[in-house]
């Protein structure tokens, strides 16, 4: 008869090692970014056309057409004018880029999930909590941005005409600080956008909200040259623009590829942050709201 000391305690029976709910959650959420970057991964040259095709249009006509033509561009027609228009909208080329992937990317492939077939009813039942999934989107969308940016940037600043160029200088701290957090930015809004808006109103997105955020976001100026535009000593358009996130995107960009003159970082990283955290703190509760309704 063998003693008691020696058998095995019944906790330990057919028990096995656990992990902690951090340690779940963390791999649920990796195994979420890596589903949706091996979708890009069978979608690359998809992904490719999408985000070169307007840098490449948005270049090939401001700074190769329209050179070629003589109609002036920059405020001017001579070729320090045009080479100086270059070095202001390659940057913003970028910023645009890194704009419309975190919109394509997550609100419009978020707004298929909760339409008709709720194939979002998928994603949340990994083993984490549900605002983990709406992360993972984020945080996928924000690579997608990242390597667009990688994929633009050489794209803009060889296509143009002879004797315009685009000075460019990089200055490494301001890119591995600023492009991943203009990234996170835009893809938090595309969450916001897609948990905001219903599947078959998805075209007044771009007609009320990305084509103005577009235009006055300072992807063909600079914010601090618009300080003319003024109504009584009240420079209006300059102040009105500063509600738009992709001003500050674009004017990082600026400082982080070229010397022309830009908005402050010490205003750029901090708005830029407070973008981010109120767009992925409302996108995150519009999406909790989306998939328990």
């Amino acid at each position: 008869m063998s003693s008691l000391a020696e058998c095995p305690h019944p906790a330990t029976v057919g028990s096995a090692p656990t992990r902690s709910a951090m340690g779940a959650g963390r791999t649920a959420l990796w195994a979420l970014i890596l589903r949706d970057l091996v979708v890009l991964r069978k979608h690359l040259f998809e992904f490719i056309v999408r985000t070169l095709v307007q840098p490449f249009l948005l270049c090939f006509v401001f700074l190769y057409v329209f050179p070629k033509i003589g109609q002036g561009i920059g405020g001017g027609g001579s070729p320090a004018a045009e080479s100086a228009f270059a070095t202001v909208l390659v940057p913003g080329v970028v910023g645009i880029s890194i704009l419309f992937q975190g919109v394509q990317s997550v609100a419009l492939t978020m707004s298929q999930e909760f339409g008709y077939t709720r194939e979002i009813e998928d994603r949340v039942q990994a083993p984490c909590p549900i605002w983990l999934v709406a992360v993972a989107k984020v945080l996928s969308g924000a690579v997608q941005g990242l390597i667009s940016a990688i994929l633009v940037l050489p794209i803009a600043s060889v296509v143009h005409a002879k004797g315009v160029e685009a000075h460019l200088a990089m200055h490494w701290w301001i890119i591995v600080t600023l492009v991943p957090l203009a990234c996170i930015t835009m893809a938090s809004l595309g969450l916001l956008l897609g948990t905001s808006f219903e599947p078959r109103n998805i075209g007044l997105m771009f007609g009320f909200i990305i084509l103005p955020v577009t235009f006055l976001g300072g992807t063909y100026y600079q914010w601090t040259r618009i300080a003319p535009i003024a109504a009584g000593g009240w420079h209006w358009l300059q102040i009105l623009v500063l509600v738009n996130p992709l001003i500050y995107v674009n004017e990082g960009m600026r400082a982080a590829f070229t010397n022309a003159p830009h908005m402050h970082l010490y205003v750029v990283f901090p708005v830029l942050t407070g973008f981010a955290a109120l767009f992925l703190g409302v996108g995150l509760r519009n999406f909790r709201r989306r998939v328990l309704s």
